[in-house]
Protein backbone atom coordinates (compact mmCIF):
# COMPACT_ATOMS: atom_id res chain seq x y z
CA UNK A 1 0.00 0.00 0.00
CA UNK A 2 1.26 3.55 -1.01
CA UNK A 3 1.46 6.79 1.12
CA UNK A 4 -0.93 8.08 -0.96
CA UNK A 5 -3.30 4.63 -0.38
CA UNK A 6 -3.07 5.13 3.56
CA UNK A 7 -4.00 8.43 4.09
CA UNK A 8 -6.92 8.08 2.12
CA UNK A 9 -7.87 4.91 3.44
CA UNK A 10 -7.55 6.29 7.24
CA UNK A 11 -7.98 10.10 5.67
CA UNK A 12 -10.20 11.36 8.99
CA UNK A 13 -7.85 9.87 11.72
CA UNK A 14 -5.11 11.21 9.76
CA UNK A 15 -6.23 14.93 9.03
CA UNK A 16 -7.29 15.18 12.76
CA UNK A 17 -3.94 14.09 14.05
CA UNK A 18 -2.04 16.66 11.68
CA UNK A 19 -4.80 19.53 12.74
CA UNK A 20 -2.97 18.63 16.53
CA UNK A 21 0.92 17.26 15.46
CA UNK A 22 1.65 20.49 12.94
CA UNK A 23 0.36 23.31 15.86
CA UNK A 24 2.25 21.25 18.47
CA UNK A 25 5.75 20.79 16.67
CA UNK A 26 5.71 25.09 15.81
CA UNK A 27 4.65 25.40 19.37
CA UNK A 28 7.66 23.36 20.65
CA UNK A 29 10.05 25.57 17.97
CA UNK A 30 8.40 28.79 19.33
CA UNK A 31 8.38 28.54 23.25
CA UNK A 32 12.16 27.53 23.66
CA UNK A 33 13.10 30.29 21.29
CA UNK A 34 10.62 32.72 23.13
CA UNK A 35 11.76 31.79 26.83
CA UNK A 36 15.86 32.19 25.78
CA UNK A 37 15.10 35.23 24.02
CA UNK A 38 13.66 36.72 27.13
CA UNK A 39 16.83 34.69 29.25
CA UNK A 40 20.33 34.11 28.34
CA UNK A 41 19.97 33.97 24.45
CA UNK A 42 22.43 31.73 24.10
CA UNK A 43 20.36 29.01 23.12
CA UNK A 44 17.42 28.60 20.48
CA UNK A 45 17.18 32.32 20.09
CA UNK A 46 21.34 32.68 20.07
CA UNK A 47 21.14 33.24 15.83
CA UNK A 48 18.85 36.31 16.23
CA UNK A 49 21.97 38.26 18.00
CA UNK A 50 23.40 37.98 14.98
CA UNK A 51 25.09 41.69 13.69
CA UNK A 52 25.42 40.71 9.85
CA UNK A 53 21.89 39.12 8.30
CA UNK A 54 23.26 37.34 5.39
CA UNK A 55 20.83 35.00 3.59
CA UNK A 56 21.17 31.91 6.28
CA UNK A 57 20.21 34.53 8.67
CA UNK A 58 17.41 35.66 6.95
CA UNK A 59 16.09 32.73 6.03
CA UNK A 60 15.52 31.14 9.69
CA UNK A 61 13.84 35.12 10.52
CA UNK A 62 11.17 33.84 7.91
CA UNK A 63 10.95 30.31 8.78
CA UNK A 64 10.36 31.72 12.57
CA UNK A 65 7.49 34.12 11.10
CA UNK A 66 6.20 31.17 9.16
CA UNK A 67 6.09 28.65 11.84
CA UNK A 68 4.74 31.52 14.11
CA UNK A 69 1.77 31.86 11.82
CA UNK A 70 1.13 28.14 11.08
CA UNK A 71 0.95 27.50 15.01
CA UNK A 72 -1.12 30.95 15.42
CA UNK A 73 -3.98 30.31 12.61
CA UNK A 74 -3.71 26.80 12.06
CA UNK A 75 -6.14 25.81 15.37
CA UNK A 76 -8.74 28.37 13.73
CA UNK A 77 -9.23 26.96 10.49
CA UNK A 78 -9.63 23.22 11.74
CA UNK A 79 -12.86 23.45 11.50
CA UNK A 80 -13.12 24.27 8.22
CA UNK A 81 -10.91 21.73 7.52
CA UNK A 82 -12.88 19.45 8.64
CA UNK A 83 -16.05 21.02 7.74
CA UNK A 84 -14.75 20.58 4.03
CA UNK A 85 -13.09 16.99 4.52
CA UNK A 86 -16.94 15.89 5.27
CA UNK A 87 -18.27 17.32 2.49
CA UNK A 88 -15.73 15.84 0.06
CA UNK A 89 -16.68 12.61 1.88
CA UNK A 90 -19.91 12.60 0.87
CA UNK A 91 -19.23 13.93 -2.60
CA UNK A 92 -18.44 11.81 -5.37
CA UNK A 93 -14.49 11.70 -4.13
CA UNK A 94 -15.77 9.55 -1.45
CA UNK A 95 -12.19 7.82 -0.01
CA UNK A 96 -10.14 9.58 -1.81
CA UNK A 97 -11.74 12.85 0.57
CA UNK A 98 -7.89 13.01 1.92
CA UNK A 99 -6.64 14.17 -1.78
CA UNK A 100 -8.60 17.49 -1.90
CA UNK A 101 -8.47 18.56 1.84
CA UNK A 102 -4.75 18.90 1.96
CA UNK A 103 -4.09 21.19 -0.99
CA UNK A 104 -6.75 22.87 0.51
CA UNK A 105 -4.70 23.07 3.83
CA UNK A 106 -2.23 24.32 1.30
CA UNK A 107 -3.60 26.98 -0.52
CA UNK A 108 -4.47 28.39 3.14
CA UNK A 109 -1.38 28.44 4.39
CA UNK A 110 0.57 29.72 1.40
CA UNK A 111 -1.94 33.01 2.20
CA UNK A 112 0.27 32.83 5.80
CA UNK A 113 3.22 31.93 4.20
CA UNK A 114 3.35 35.23 2.49
CA UNK A 115 2.56 37.43 5.51
CA UNK A 116 5.25 35.79 6.93
CA UNK A 117 7.35 36.63 4.03
CA UNK A 118 5.90 40.35 3.90
CA UNK A 119 6.53 40.54 8.01
CA UNK A 120 10.14 39.43 7.35
CA UNK A 121 10.93 42.55 5.19
CA UNK A 122 8.75 45.00 7.52
CA UNK A 123 11.24 43.62 10.90
CA UNK A 124 14.17 43.89 8.76
CA UNK A 125 13.21 47.34 7.60
CA UNK A 126 12.18 48.18 11.50
CA UNK A 127 15.61 47.32 12.09
CA UNK A 128 18.02 48.76 9.92
CA UNK A 129 16.00 52.05 10.49
CA UNK A 130 16.74 51.43 14.61
CA UNK A 131 13.03 51.61 14.68
CA UNK A 132 12.98 47.73 16.35
CA UNK A 133 15.01 46.93 19.82
CA UNK A 134 16.81 44.19 20.40
CA UNK A 135 13.67 42.33 21.73
CA UNK A 136 11.99 42.81 18.38
CA UNK A 137 9.69 45.52 19.77
CA UNK A 138 8.62 48.86 18.76
CA UNK A 139 10.86 51.70 20.24
CA UNK A 140 8.97 54.44 19.98
CA UNK A 141 5.66 54.68 21.98
CA UNK A 142 4.19 57.08 19.30
CA UNK A 143 4.62 54.10 17.12
CA UNK A 144 3.41 51.25 19.40
CA UNK A 145 0.28 53.35 20.36
CA UNK A 146 -0.17 54.24 16.63
CA UNK A 147 -0.46 50.73 15.44
CA UNK A 148 -3.03 49.95 18.34
CA UNK A 149 -5.15 53.06 17.49
CA UNK A 150 -4.94 51.61 13.52
CA UNK A 151 -5.55 47.87 15.07
CA UNK A 152 -8.64 49.47 17.00
CA UNK A 153 -10.38 51.55 13.89
CA UNK A 154 -10.28 48.18 11.46
CA UNK A 155 -11.62 45.88 14.06
CA UNK A 156 -15.04 47.87 13.45
CA UNK A 157 -14.83 48.41 9.65
CA UNK A 158 -17.10 47.02 7.39
CA UNK A 159 -14.33 44.83 6.04
CA UNK A 160 -13.16 43.39 9.30
CA UNK A 161 -16.98 42.43 9.75
CA UNK A 162 -17.43 41.01 6.33
CA UNK A 163 -14.20 38.57 6.75
CA UNK A 164 -14.97 37.53 10.03
CA UNK A 165 -18.65 36.64 9.22
CA UNK A 166 -17.13 34.75 6.53
CA UNK A 167 -14.60 33.13 8.83
CA UNK A 168 -17.08 32.31 11.41
CA UNK A 169 -19.13 30.81 8.34
CA UNK A 170 -16.80 28.19 6.74
CA UNK A 171 -20.06 26.02 5.87
CA UNK A 172 -21.60 28.55 4.01
CA UNK A 173 -18.64 29.41 2.25
CA UNK A 174 -17.74 26.12 1.33
CA UNK A 175 -21.01 25.34 0.39
CA UNK A 176 -21.37 28.49 -1.94
CA UNK A 177 -18.28 28.13 -3.28
CA UNK A 178 -19.03 24.33 -4.39
CA UNK A 179 -22.13 25.18 -6.02
CA UNK A 180 -20.90 27.72 -7.98
CA UNK A 181 -18.44 24.96 -9.75
CA UNK A 182 -15.25 25.68 -7.49
CA UNK A 183 -13.32 22.51 -8.06
CA UNK A 184 -10.14 23.41 -7.25
CA UNK A 185 -9.55 22.95 -3.39
CA UNK A 186 -5.72 24.90 -3.58
CA UNK A 187 -7.86 27.68 -5.17
CA UNK A 188 -10.70 27.21 -2.60
CA UNK A 189 -8.09 27.06 0.63
CA UNK A 190 -6.40 30.28 -1.13
CA UNK A 191 -9.91 32.30 -1.26
CA UNK A 192 -9.99 31.17 2.37
CA UNK A 193 -6.70 32.24 3.51
CA UNK A 194 -7.61 35.45 1.89
CA UNK A 195 -10.39 36.63 4.14
CA UNK A 196 -8.48 35.28 7.22
CA UNK A 197 -5.60 37.50 6.48
CA UNK A 198 -8.68 40.32 5.58
CA UNK A 199 -9.65 39.27 9.30
CA UNK A 200 -6.37 38.88 11.68
CA UNK A 201 -3.67 41.28 9.84
CA UNK A 202 -3.76 43.98 12.07
CA UNK A 203 -4.01 41.48 15.12
CA UNK A 204 -0.76 40.03 13.61
CA UNK A 205 1.28 43.35 13.49
CA UNK A 206 0.64 43.86 17.35
CA UNK A 207 3.42 41.49 17.75
CA UNK A 208 5.60 44.31 17.23
CA UNK A 209 4.27 46.60 19.78
CA UNK A 210 4.46 43.84 22.44
CA UNK A 211 7.35 42.26 21.17
CA UNK A 212 7.62 39.53 18.49
CA UNK A 213 9.21 36.81 21.02
CA UNK A 214 7.13 37.57 23.47
CA UNK A 215 5.52 34.47 24.39
CA UNK A 216 2.36 35.88 26.60
CA UNK A 217 1.50 38.37 23.74
CA UNK A 218 2.05 35.29 20.67
CA UNK A 219 -0.57 33.05 23.47
CA UNK A 220 -2.97 36.20 23.85
CA UNK A 221 -3.49 36.43 19.98
CA UNK A 222 -3.63 32.98 19.12
CA UNK A 223 -6.27 32.44 21.72
CA UNK A 224 -8.21 35.67 20.90
CA UNK A 225 -8.24 34.66 16.84
CA UNK A 226 -9.39 30.99 17.67
CA UNK A 227 -12.29 32.58 20.47
CA UNK A 228 -13.31 35.33 17.59
CA UNK A 229 -13.81 32.70 14.76
CA UNK A 230 -15.26 30.03 16.72
CA UNK A 231 -17.30 31.94 19.37
CA UNK A 232 -20.91 33.17 18.59
CA UNK A 233 -21.29 37.25 18.75
CA UNK A 234 -17.58 37.46 17.46
CA UNK A 235 -18.56 41.44 16.21
CA UNK A 236 -19.43 42.27 19.64
CA UNK A 237 -15.43 41.13 20.60
CA UNK A 238 -14.52 43.21 18.04
CA UNK A 239 -16.07 46.47 20.01
CA UNK A 240 -14.50 45.00 22.79
CA UNK A 241 -11.35 44.80 21.28
CA UNK A 242 -11.09 47.59 19.94
CA UNK A 243 -11.67 49.71 23.42
CA UNK A 244 -8.99 47.65 24.90
CA UNK A 245 -6.28 48.60 21.84
CA UNK A 246 -7.57 52.34 22.28
CA UNK A 247 -7.17 51.74 26.18
CA UNK A 248 -3.26 50.10 25.74
CA UNK A 249 -2.37 52.74 23.20
CA UNK A 250 -3.53 55.61 25.79
CA UNK A 251 -1.33 53.95 28.16
CA UNK A 252 1.44 53.70 26.15
CA UNK A 253 1.49 57.40 25.28
CA UNK A 254 1.09 58.30 29.13
CA UNK A 255 4.17 55.97 30.33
Amino acid sequence: MTIVEAIAERERSVLVAALIVIPLLCWAWIVPMARDMYGPMTGASAWMMTPVWDTRHLALLFAMWTVMMIAMMLPSVAPTMLIYAAVMRRSEYGHRAALRVYPMAAGYLTVWVAFGLAATVLQRLLSRTLALSSMMKLMSPAGGGALLIVAAVYQITPLKRACLTHCQSPAAFIAMRLSRGESSPFRLGLRHGMRCLGCCWTLMLLLFVGGVMNLAVIVALTVFVLLEKLLPGGWIGSWASAVLFIVAAAWIATH
